[in-house]
């Protein structure tokens, strides 16, 4: 056998004597060594099945316009001004094949990997789809800012596991802030570093806490810059644009296959492809065939077959929003265009893991009605499934479709319960009553403002109770009522939280206009929102005659309560003769591998957003590494290693323009651990 070093000499040789014919195969190149020269980018191997099976727009027009009988239009990708590396995501990256050292010494990398220079093999497109936004039909919309580069052949040493969870041995790579496509609409196509590192560390986080997830490959930005009105107060500023490489088996979604509706009886808008019955069916087969095939090869009689694709669906979309509920997930815009027909979270905007446990908790501050809030979050994916039913008719009938739907609820109480015992480590047995154990759990947590995440983290530190405790007991309860205490918030916290979002001028006139005009009252508001702010006053006025040393007497009489339940239910677990320490020491361990130590709250991602602003990309780099393993605290990764403007470290650097990056806060920026409940400073943070 020749040595690698010799065959390559001797390939060199026969290479310059030669004329190479286009016609040569990927291997006969790599035979004669012509891969040798190209970087690992140039040498991804593309196949862009979606290309080939579906309608593409023969249009190359420049410029917004709506697109008619196709699912994809072609696009040019704008270059960016200079790109450079923020940050890359090694696990995301091997997906592909790539090794994230290799890809950060490639020179072109930058640019092959935000669209400004076209990999060979790759082709850019943008995607068609409608939306119902805010449970109103929007029309056509599709990728405005994100960008189709092709589909990458995963390396033959893919896990099994991977394979499992995308049989077709390909993923799909997109750019989001490559510029206009023809679904801009009146936007212009660019992502800033704000959105781009959000939703690269998002997708990160989330898929290390285990919930099904696109995956976010690398942060890019540049100096091309664009203007933007961040907190819409009519002060704009100029902001870097940035691109975040997505990478998933696909970016389908609900909303793919609205673009076929006949005009909305409410806001009078079609689909764009509406008629065109033959393509919902072309693309209703594509996605069966490549990404479900067990129920393509199960199910010759395509009614069955559709209504198993259907039923798979939902039972992906109601264990999706199950784990979101258990982690504290708010995905913010549950509109049916960032719903994913694979059953990932999908498009990471205005998202947010909650802090102090509320029901009602909004993180997107622009759903006033709180229509997307964490609670409406499960009936709102039912809605959603719904409305992709109807898409679907005539190839799945109404009446089998509804059938499946009644299925969507058990599935998701099922998902919820399962998971919820895990976090409670409530591990060898169901009883009935675990149902209630939970509900007055998230009640004492909501009553007394209680951290989600320290909360359930806590519970693993509450010990089983054992024969020998005897009149200890007593004493186990109060141990544990001082430990989640810790994480309960002061009066000042729970006032603060409690202020109704209304004017009060306001809420007096809509209370005046439901009793005299009910129409006009239904055209501006909804009982809900209203019944909310009343509520929020309510406990507000009984929080201002409440005392500190009242609301501490208050919290303690609650979690007592609960955790004399909770010790009561865990005493259980043992009585059918299993070792008590056994028992302990494996409870612990489910918990906390099912109950982070740290999620990405708003604050930790504002803080790394801020230093990348101001010319340091470390901090994203640090929060990366820190979330990759959610479960687990790891040494020398307790704390940001750079902190705001006004804090106790701060790296004094500028971006090359000496502009300053966005500080927000004037007043002192306290070093916290990442696993601490928020600083002060995180209560400015608004995200829309």
């Amino acid at each position: 056998m020749a040595s690698a070093g010799a065959r390559l000499a001797r390939l060199y040789i026969s290479c310059s004597g030669v004329i190479l014919r286009r016609s040569l195969s990927h291997a006969g190149m790599d035979d004669m060594g012509i891969n040798t020269s190209r970087s690992c980018l140039e040498r991804l191997e593309f196949d862009n099945v979606a290309l080939k099976k579906l309608p593409l727009d023969p249009s190359t027009e420049p410029g917004v316009r709506q697109v008619r009988g196709a699912c994809f239009s072609r696009v040019q990708p704008t270059p960016l001004k200079n790109p450079k590396f923020v940050a890359v995501s090694g696990p995301a990256l091997a997906l592909l094949g790539l090794d994230a050292d290799e890809v950060l010494e490639d020179p072109l990398g930058p640019e092959y990997l935000s669209g400004s220079k076209v990999m060979p093999g790759s082709e850019a497109a943008a995607h068609c789809y409608c939306g119902h936004q805010f449970g109103q039909f929007a029309g056509q919309l599709g990728d405005g800012a994100a960008c189709y580069l092709g589909e990458v052949k995963a390396p033959v040493d893919q896990s099994p596991e991977l394979l499992h969870e995308n049989p077709t041995g390909r993923w799909e790579i997109q750019v989001k802030g490559a510029g206009l496509t023809p679904y801009s609409r009146q936007a212009d196509g660019r992502k800033v570093l704000r959105s781009s590192i959000r939703e690269f560390l998002c997708s990160e986080a989330v898929f290390a806490l285990g919930v099904p997830t696109t995956r976010a490959g690398l942060v890019v930005t540049s100096d091309s810059r664009v203007m933007r009105d961040i907190y819409y107060d009519g002060n704009p500023r100029m902001e870097r644009c940035s691109v975040v490489l997505r990478i998933a088996p696909s970016f389908i979604r609900f909303g793919s296959f609205e673009i076929f509706k006949r005009a909305d009886e409410f806001t009078g808008r079609q689909g764009p492809s509406y008629g065109h019955d033959e393509i919902r069916t072309q693309m209703l087969d594509y996605v069966i065939e490549t990404f479900y095939p067990e129920i393509h090869q199960n199910h010759s009689d395509r009614i069955e077959r559709n209504t198993a694709f259907f039923r798979e669906v939902t039972l992906r979309t109601a264990r999706l929003v199950a784990q979101w509920q258990c982690v504290g997930f708010c995905h913010g815009v549950l509109n049916t265009d960032n719903m994913s027909i694979l059953g990932l979270t999908l498009d990471y905007g205005p998202f947010g893991f909650m802090d102090r446990f509320d029901p009602d908790f909004i993180c997107n501050a622009s759903d006033t009605s709180g229509r997307y809030s964490y609670q409406a979050q499960p009936a709102i994916c039912r809605w959603n499934l719904a409305r992709l039913a109807e898409a679907l008719v005539p190839d799945l009938p109404p009446d089998r479709a509804e059938q499946v739907l009644d299925e969507y609820l058990p599935l998701y109480n099922g998902f919820y319960l399962s998971n919820m015992r895990k976090k409670l480590g409530l591990l060898r047995m169901e009883e009935p009553e675990d149902e209630m154990l939970i509900t007055e759990l998230m009640q004492t947590m909501h009553n007394t403002g209680a951290d989600f995440t320290n909360t359930f983290r806590s519970l693993s530190q509450i010990s089983c109770p054992t024969q020998q405790e005897g009149e200890d007991e007593s004493e186990a309860i109060k141990q544990a009522a001082e430990l989640l205490l810790q994480q309960c918030a002061s009066l000042e916290e729970l006032k603060a939280a409690n202020r109704p979002t209304m004017d009060p001028r306001e809420l007096a006139m809509l209370l005046s206009m439901a009793q005299s005009n009910p129409a006009l009252f239904q055209m501006i508001s909804d009982r809900k929102t209203v019944a909310r702010q009343l509520e929020r006053l309510s406990r507000l006025k009984e929080l201002m005659d409440t005392t500190a040393e009242q609301l501490s007497a208050k919290q303690t009489e609650d979690w007592s309560r609960w955790i004399k339940k909770y010790r009561q239910r865990l005493a259980r677990e043992s009585e059918s003769g299993v070792d008590v320490t056994d028992l302990q020491k494996e409870r612990v361990h489910v918990m906390n591998n099912n109950n982070p130590y740290v999620v990405l709250r708003n604050y930790i991602a504002q803080n790394a957003i801020e230093a990348a602003e101001n010319g340091d990309f470390s901090e994203v780099q640090r929060v990366l590494k820190v979330l990759e393993k959610p479960f687990s605290v790891q040494e020398g990764l307790e704390k940001p290693g750079w902190v705001g403007r006004g804090g106790v470290a701060d790296s004094g650097e500028r971006d090359e323009t000496g502009e300053e990056g966005n500080t927000s806060g004037a007043e002192a920026r306290v070093l916290v651990p990442y696993d601490s409940k928020p600083p002060i400073w995180a209560n400015e943070i608004c995200v829309t």
